[in-house]
């Protein structure tokens, strides 16, 4: 390049690893940024740079895209720090999962959304109470169920309220699991959005659960180890099979108590993966035994996930479900926004499942975070 002209691109990222599930992409190729954009994806771009970034055995990912958290921090006691356990360690766009009802909502937009640099979407507790602390189940009370309040809040904040959730542990809805999901069902049908069901510990077996939901519908935790879960014996049950393929999604959200290796592996092995890979991050794990969405993701690739079909389900998938794709989340392409998580592999080290059990692995690590093109600032891997 001759010294009078000026540089095609702002920023490459040279030599990586692109893994980018949704157009196919798994190739040694260079991405080019300019100012917030991605400029370019191919071959030989770092000479037109003003900036090379080496990125040699390195995988360069789309923005990370966390489909289940928790991150209402201060009004909620379940709330993590959106950015500090989530944008800082790789991860774009987030899901709340129904840490706010509809009373709390407007604190949650004000408080959590409005503030954080990330993209943030929450999925509406249909109890007006939210999930406020996991002591006290927020659906002991039947009539703290409204539906009118929750479409009101769905319809007045499209950008945000991508979906419902409800937890049906017995410890939060009681002997009304029946009757509340099904107003939880109805509600969502009205508003033309999924519910999201947490599982473990219901009062019914999954299949009866798995009756009444919808394509499109999520099931929250599906590696649990609590009662109730997928597998009958190593193998999994039909009806979950079944419920797959009409369309109910499965999301791993592992969570402080919900993810057992001794589920996950067999699951794995049989090739049932989730749909979305998620961490179930919040003030309750955030420093163990969960930590982030890439730990997530190194515990189900040492299990036996392909890692490109962890990155599907970690930025692609989610990105779709919570209706982000449309915005340029969850890819890596040209003139869209420049949002890549770059990640390198540690030597290995003992990474927990929820029932205190152990698999030595190696650990997937955000070497470089762009957000809108701008470098974030990474924490270090809070098991160390």
């Amino acid at each position: 390049m001759t010294e009078d002209k000026k540089p095609r691109y702002d920023r490459v990222l040279k030599g990586g690893t692109v893994i980018d599930p949704a157009s196919g992409t798994n190739a040694v190729l260079d991405v080019a940024v300019n100012g917030t954009t991605i400029a370019a994806v191919g071959e030989g771009l770092a000479a037109e740079a003003s900036e090379v970034i080496d990125c040699t055995g390195r995988w360069v990912l789309p923005g990370l895209v966390e489909g289940h958290t928790h991150i209402f921090q201060y009004v909620s006691a379940v709330g993590a720090p959106a950015d500090e356990a989530h944008l800082r360690r790789g991860v774009v766009a987030a899901a709340d999962a129904g840490t706010a009802g509809a009373s709390t909502f407007a604190a949650f937009r004000k408080l959590v959304v409005e503030p954080s640099p990330m993209r943030i979407v929450n999925f509406l507790n249909v109890s007006v109470l939210g999930l406020i602390d996991f002591r006290f189940g927020e659906l002991m009370n039947p009539d703290t169920l409204v539906p009118d309040d929750a479409l009101a809040t769905a319809a007045e904040n499209p950008d945000v309220v991508r979906g419902f959730k409800i937890r049906l542990s017995e410890d939060v809805v009681g002997e009304n699991w029946q009757m509340l999901l099904k107003k939880s069902l109805d509600l969502a049908e009205q508003a033309g959005l999924p519910l999201m069901v947490h599982i473990g510990e219901t009062s019914e077996p999954l299949p009866v659960v798995l009756d009444h939901l919808r394509p499109g519908d999520v099931v929250a935790h599906c590696y649990t180890g609590k009662e109730h879960g997928i597998l009958d014996g190593d193998a999994v049950q039909p009806a979950v099979l079944a419920a797959r393929e009409r369309g109910v999604l499965f999301d791993s959200a592992h969570g402080k108590s919900n993810l057992s290796f001794e589920v996950a592996r067999p699951a794995i092995e049989k090739g049932f993966y989730p749909d979305v890979l998620s961490s179930d991050t919040s003030a309750r794990n955030w420093r163990g035994p969960v930590f982030d969405l890439l730990t997530s993701m190194s515990k189900l690739v040492a299990l036996g996930l392909p890692l490109t079909e962890a990155v599907a389900r970690a930025t692609v998938r989610p990105a779709q479900l919570l209706g982000l794709e449309a915005e340029g989340y969850g890819r890596l392409e040209a003139g869209g926004p420049a949002h890549v998580t770059v990640v390198e592999e540690t030597d290995p080290v003992a990474l927990p499942d929820a029932a205190g059990n152990s698999i030595t692995a190696p650990l997937l690590q955000p070497a470089l975070v762009l957000h809108d093109g701008a470098e974030v600032e990474t924490v270090p891997w809070r098991g160390l």
